[in-house]
């Protein structure tokens, strides 16, 4: 009974010990978690529609980092330090691959971004840009509508990656 206390008091001790020389040889080498993003401005103004999924989620992003204002009144935007313009918002179902009768088999969905950040005076903070992103989703008709959840399922995952890539540039700036 005692060897066996003993044995697991040991064991502790060396997986404690093994996560003390991982974590100290972490630190060592420069690793460190990430940080919140830092702006290099305080307001921004969006313009996209209002109905715009991918603006929602993006206006709930920039809010969510606690260090932005987002401006939503057209009139605020000459008061706001910098502008994102969202130029378009294009969704594409293209068929790839069809079986030997002509039924889809494949499909792949895109979703294309184009952006520009600004300043109210219209100096080019990040110059126009065309973020996009694509999956690819087998279809069978006798599953549609389970299909189609999937299909809505991969938009918003394509959405919320360009909202982090969107997040990432915003973040990239340094000066105005």
């Amino acid at each position: 009974m005692q060897r066996r206390q003993l044995m697991r008091r040991l064991s502790l001790g060396l997986s404690m010990a093994g996560v003390a020389l991982a974590s100290g040889g972490l630190s060592g080498c420069g690793f460190a978690l990430r940080q919140p993003t830092q702006f290099a401005f305080k307001t921004i103004y969006l313009t996209l529609p209002a109905n715009s999924a991918l603006g929602t989620e993006m206006r709930r992003s920039l809010i969510a980092t606690g260090q932005l204002q987002v401006l939503k009144d057209p009139v605020e935007m000459s008061q706001s330090d910098v502008v994102l313009d969202i130029f378009s918002e294009e969704r594409q179902r293209v068929v790839v691959g069809m079986n030997a009768s002509g039924q889809v088999r494949d499909l792949q969905l895109r979703l294309r971004i184009k952006l520009r950040l600004r300043t109210p005076a219209g100096k080019a903070v990040i110059p126009d840009v065309e973020l996009f992103q694509q999956r690819d989703l087998s279809f069978t008709e006798t599953v549609a509508l389970s299909k189609e959840i999937e299909e809505a399922t991969m938009y918003r995952d394509m959405q919320t990656d360009i909202v982090q890539q969107i997040m990432r540039r915003l973040g990239a700036v340094r000066a105005l």
